[in-house]
């Protein structure tokens, strides 16, 4: 293999495996079919609006990245703000200049003179807004937007990372905004992306806004699905992968398509460093090492998690089992949950009580906190607090040699 071949693989694979970044395209967005229909039935549906919720890292700002194009695909080209992200600093009126800010609508002008020619002019929609806008003040800039742009144009704003948001009144306006919006019936579809503790705040703001709203849960993606992510990938990369890598790069991610993309472009490097353009299941756990290498603040995390002076403290070892406990469709899990795999890595029974200090520490700002906890009926529950730290703790085992065989992915399809 010729440098310039290399450089042309690796030049393809980072264009389709993108850890670093949401997928903005739709030939690259994969799966997710369940949640694009519910999504689009709703853009469609008059006065309803749309709240993506899901844990961190499940894909959700890439599927409204791509849902524009998916839309333009089916002959629907809307009026669109693209994908606003909020933040912490942002007030009612900041958050929808910041919308308006990104709309833009080109209208034909009349020239004059014998030639009668049209000229286009692009219309900032920012000035149709007050600097300090209420509610209502966007619902009929919203209706004199669509009217410049096309009286049978629909418009989608899509505010991402709604958790973001720190003030309580701007979440009430929002829900305000909504419920206006769909009062109203204007051909707009707002949709607020999310984690689920965003979404029962807004409800509770404006509890009559709930029946406009339409809830798209996005769980982890499913084993088929990180699947046609790895192999599709792999096919416009123009190269090909074992049937056992794909398991084991499906195994690792743990549902989240981070990690598919991450070791999957790491898994592609290690082969063509050997001039194959064909990635084995070996490949894969060699490149669990520079996935660990390239995921810095995971590993900050993991470190501060746990470090212990003493070598025979067991954080490590704890914080692996939670990884490997099953858990609830939220990423719930108990301290019952714990007790098999844990036993398992230490090759004897174990029971809550050997673990319930760790479990204590993990969800306290000493060690992280890597988890969300809460008590209900005598039990605590706990959660990832950033979940991509769960599969990125058994990449990091099975980099250090820490893992055990039970525990590690099926090395042929025949075990998966």
């Amino acid at each position: 293999m010729t440098q310039e071949e290399r450089i042309g693989f690796q030049v393809r694979l980072s264009s389709v495996f993108r850890p670093g970044a949401p997928i903005d395209s739709k030939a690259l967005f994969y799966g997710r079919r369940q949640q694009v229909d519910d999504v689009i039935n709703a853009a469609f549906q008059p006065g309803q609006h749309v709240v993506m919720y899901g844990e961190r890292g499940v894909g959700k700002t890439s599927l409204a990245k791509t849902l524009a194009e998916i839309l333009k695909s089916v002959g629907v080209t809307p009026l669109s703000s693209g994908t606003i992200n909020c933040d912490g600093t942002d007030d009612f009126s900041k958050l929808w200049h910041k919308v308006f800010r990104e709309l833009q609508v080109v209208v034909q002008s009349q020239e004059g003179g014998f030639c009668q020619s049209q000229k286009e002019i692009p219309i900032n929609l920012d000035s149709l807004l007050p600097e300090k806008a209420t509610p209502d003040d966007v619902r009929f800039a919203i209706t004199k937007a669509i009217n410049i742009a096309a009286k049978d144009k629909r418009m989608i704003i899509i505010l991402d990372e709604v958790d973001r948001i720190t003030k309580k009144q701007v979440t009430t306006l929002l829900a305000d905004t909504i419920k206006n919006l769909s009062d109203h019936l204007v051909p707009v579809t707002i949709i607020l992306v999310g984690v689920a503790d965003a979404v029962d705040q807004l409800i509770s703001e404006h509890k009559s806004v709930e029946r406009s709203i339409v809830q798209v849960a996005m769980p982890r993606m499913s084993p088929a699905e990180l699947t046609e992510v790895v192999r599709k990938g792999f096919e416009s990369a123009t190269m090909t992968i074992a049937d056992d890598a794909v398991i084991r790069i499906v195994s690792l991610s743990q549902g989240l398509p981070h990690f598919t993309h991450l070791l999957s472009l790491e898994s592609a490097f290690i082969a063509l460093t050997l001039d194959r353009i064909t990635v084995c299941a070996e490949d894969v756990i060699k490149a669990t090492n520079s996935a660990v290498l390239k995921s810095h603040s995971l590993l900050s995390s993991h470190e501060k998690a746990t470090n212990s002076p003493h070598k025979t403290s067991l954080y490590k070892q704890v914080l692996l089992a939670c990884s490997i406990a099953k858990k609830g469709k939220l990423g719930w899990f108990s301290a019952s949950d714990v007790i098999e795999p844990m036993s398992q890595l230490m090759g004897k029974p174990y029971s809550p009580p050997y673990f319930a200090r760790h479990l204590s520490e993990f969800s306290s700002d000493k060690r992280g906190p890597v988890f969300q906890k809460y008590s209900a009926a005598r039990q605590h529950k706990y959660r990832f607090v950033n979940p991509l730290l769960e599969p990125f703790t058994i990449i990091h085992a099975l980099a250090t040699g820490m893992l055990p065989k039970s525990q590690r992915p099926p090395e042929n399809p025949e075990n998966n």
